[in-house]
């Protein structure tokens, strides 16, 4: 038997408590739950109240750790509305498709006048030959004979509506009872739908919080600063934050690792420089720290292309680059916004980073690093020998920029995301994501940004 897939989307903006209910619901009906929200609609203007990398965090949070549950979060990195006819094409392939629809989109339909089949691209053709799964809705008369041919009947009735959640946040009201405790932490800390414009940083506290501890086991002085927490540790679904003990290093690894399950990163250096860490001795008194500062930081979204057309995709938070694989210099050609801005590099590579990754390799090429909550990200040669004296360049938030090889057989590059190695690509495109992000926490009294303006100052 083909695998059952529900393809549950929806503008979850944000996602609540009904959502999920309905999700859990249906994973016990199909072998899989899609959730796929959406990106911008024209017809829902307030799919853009918030940018979508928040969304995309809430709805990690809210679907991430339910059973036969996906989150799909391609509409919000693509910024585009899939419509459901595109999703028939994508996924049938993996099995048999279920749209999961509300019973008022169906209202009318043996007259051939239901919302799908009017104003639906190609609504006709899918209501004729589409698996649907009708979820009855509150204050919505069911007619079963409004029913597309192919339907299943979803027998679940659940109160609640992203937009009473929005009310509610934007009037300061309790939404408890509405949303995840996590979600509800989560936006508190960020004014979400009740500031203009969101955070990217909050100041709060880790007291009494669960963790789930990350530890590097090959470096000697992390066992030890570990030690002490290894029994005080809760499994990874039962965290509130991570705790990594390790260096910069060892943080890379685990948000690699984890970043999609949304918890906050705390570091505690057992590294040497340790810019992603917070200092051993500043941790003073109880486990964890009362007095923390939360910082959500963009990561890059990357496509690394091989010289047959193959494209791979991958995540980073700190940087990535290309870098010659033989003994001859690369030669790059570097366009911005698809404008080419350098025809011909000729060095040994060329590197972008984000701000927090701005202290690491950015930095040793020569860049000035960036504090933690610039709104910008960089692009670096390395060792350039042409064009004369140029070494970086400052890119603004929806900047997508392409490094291509001249001459990937002559002169072939390999990719590193992170520090690791994607081996040989011929061209590397990289824009900041418009979904992933970490949060880290380091102790108030020794930021991030702290640490980064002191690097400014020669300190």
């Amino acid at each position: 038997m083909p695998k059952s897939i529900a393809i549950f989307g929806g503008s979850f903006n944000p996602p609540g408590n009904h959502h999920a209910a309905i999700a859990a619901h249906l994973a016990g009906m199909f072998d899989e739950v899609r959730v796929i929200p959406c990106g911008p609609r024209p017809d829902k203007p307030v799919t853009g109240s918030v940018p979508p990398v928040y969304r995309a965090a809430l709805a990690d949070i809210v679907f991430g750790g339910l059973a036969k549950v996906v989150v799909d979060l391609s509409d919000f990195e693509q910024e585009t509305f899939t419509r459901n006819h595109v999703l028939q094409t994508r996924f049938e392939a993996q099995g048999e498709l279920w749209h999961v629809v509300g019973a008022d989109l169906i209202a009318g339909g043996a007259l051939g006048e239901s919302l799908i089949q009017r104003t639906w691209e190609r609504g006709v053709e899918l209501w004729q030959k589409a698996n649907f799964a009708v979820l009855k809705r509150p204050g919505y008369e069911f007619d079963a004979r409004d029913l597309p041919p192919q339907a299943r009947v979803v027998d679940l009735c659940v109160e609640g509506a992203s937009t009473v959640i929005r009310e509610g946040l934007s009037q300061g009201k309790n939404v408890s009872g509405l949303v995840p405790s996590r979600a509800q932490a989560y936006m508190e800390r960020y004014g979400l739908y009740r500031a203009p414009i969101p955070g990217n940083w909050a100041r709060g506290t880790l007291e009494d919080a669960q963790f789930f501890l990350q530890s590097d086991a090959a470096n000697p002085k992390a066992r030890d600063l570990s030690a002490p927490l290894t029994q005080r540790q809760v499994a990874a679904g039962d965290a509130d934050f991570i705790s990594v003990v390790g260096g910069d290093g060892a943080m890379l690894r685990s948000i690699r690792e984890h970043w999609r399950a949304r918890l906050p990163f705390f570091g505690i250096n057992a590294g040497h420089l340790g810019f992603l860490m917070n200092a051993p001795q500043q941790i003073t008194g109880a486990f964890p720290p009362d007095d923390v500062i939360f910082r959500q930081l963009p990561m890059l979204y990357l496509e690394c292309e091989d010289e047959n057309g193959g494209m791979r995709t991958a995540y980073g938070f700190n940087d990535a680059w290309l870098e010659r694989a033989t003994s001859q210099s690369a030669w790059l050609e570097i366009s911005v916004n698809n404008v080419k801005r350098i025809p011909k590099l000729v060095c040994d590579g060329a590197l972008v980073a984000t701000a927090a990754g701005s202290t690491a390799y950015a930095r040793s090429m020569g860049a000035s690093p960036l504090l933690a909550d610039t709104p910008a990200w960089l692009l670096v040669g390395s060792n350039v020998l042409e064009p004369a004296h140029w070494r970086s360049a400052l890119l603004s938030p929806d900047t997508t920029v392409e490094i291509r090889s001249l001459d990937p057989v002559n002169r072939p590059v390999q990719a590193f995301v992170d520090g690791l190695n994607m081996g040989r690509v011929s061209v590397l495109r990289a824009r900041l994501s418009r979904a992933a992000a970490a949060e880290l926490v380091f102790c108030a009294s020794h930021d991030m940004a702290e640490k980064i303006a002191a690097i400014q100052f020669g300190a």
